[in-house]
């Protein structure tokens, strides 16, 4: 309970003693409050929204660590949402689905510990290889899928299976807490690898698995003063309308041009942060 008594200490200070606003400041907050914005419509529909949000915090000027650890505490409330929309689809799963929740927390301490320990112009060289990582894999999701088949969903009974989902998950979660941009494409295509057919149920895990990592991440982060709470505030209300009120325009744009979009401002950022450390 320590731990959750520190966090609240923390959302606490920033928002009693929240520090007077320049025109700067609010600008600031704007941009974030519109990237997150645009992220929560863009996760409605075709995932990927931290390929905004990140670059856009490291743009503002934030550190590239904290600003990591700022948007993995911003988007957390999205997973919340998330899962309480497949609440049915969740509750439909095998029982023994639950119990990945435990590898997954484990992986998100060991990735935030490992980003706490990563200095700053260290994390400055691996962001674009990670971002790249996560770009290419958001690419290739429908030709992995279709590589990957539709395998039958009773392989998930045998005491094997438990031990390599366990220990795949735990890669997954370290992942997640480490950076986090296309974790919940990885944990789809970890799923359809263990057996699973049914995209909904599939992504009721996932948004239960994202929440328990980004939610052990974003502890961790917040104890350890990584967090910029004011940015964090704003862009979680601005993430939550933007799942409410952009989905409905995204769909009418199309979940093609959606992923698109991502796509490419994936590959642009890509080339951006790598001619940035050359």
């Amino acid at each position: 309970m320590p731990h959750i008594s520190l966090l609240l200490g923390d959302v606490g200070a920033a928002l009693v003693q929240f520090p007077p606003v320049t025109l700067h400041d609010a600008l600031r907050l704007l941009a974030a409050a519109v990237a997150a914005f645009l992220a929560g419509g863009i996760n409605s529909v075709a995932g990927g929204g931290t390929l905004v949000t990140f670059p856009t915090l490291v743009w503002l000027g934030l550190p590239s660590v904290i600003a990591n650890a700022t948007n993995t505490c911003a988007i957390w409330p999205g997973s919340l949402g998330s899962l309480w929309g497949f609440r049915r689809e969740l509750a439909a799963n095998d029982p023994i689905m639950f119990w990945l929740v435990i590898p997954s927390m484990l992986g998100g301490v060991v990735g935030a510990l490992l980003l706490r320990s990563t200095p700053t112009h260290t994390f400055d060289r691996i962001i674009p290889f990670l971002i790249l990582f996560a770009t290419v894999l958001f690419t290739l999701q429908g030709p992995i899928q279709r590589w990957l088949g539709t395998p039958h969903e009773d392989r998930h009974r045998s005491p094997r299976w438990f031990v390599t989902a366990s220990l795949v998950q735990i890669l997954v979660g370290l992942y997640g807490g480490y950076f986090g941009a296309g974790m919940g494409i990885m944990m789809l295509t970890v799923l359809t690898t263990l057996g699973m057919t049914d995209i909904l149920k599939m992504n009721a895990l996932t948004s239960l698995y994202a929440l328990v990592i980004n939610g052990t991440a974003a502890v961790l982060f917040a104890v350890s003063h990584m967090v910029q709470w004011h940015f964090v505030l704003v862009m979680a209300i601005a993430a939550i309308a933007g799942g409410w009120g952009a989905a409905g325009v995204a769909r009418r744009v199309g979940r093609t041009w959606v992923r698109r979009f991502v796509i490419a401002l994936g590959y642009v950022i890509t080339v951006v942060l790598f001619v940035r450390i050359m």
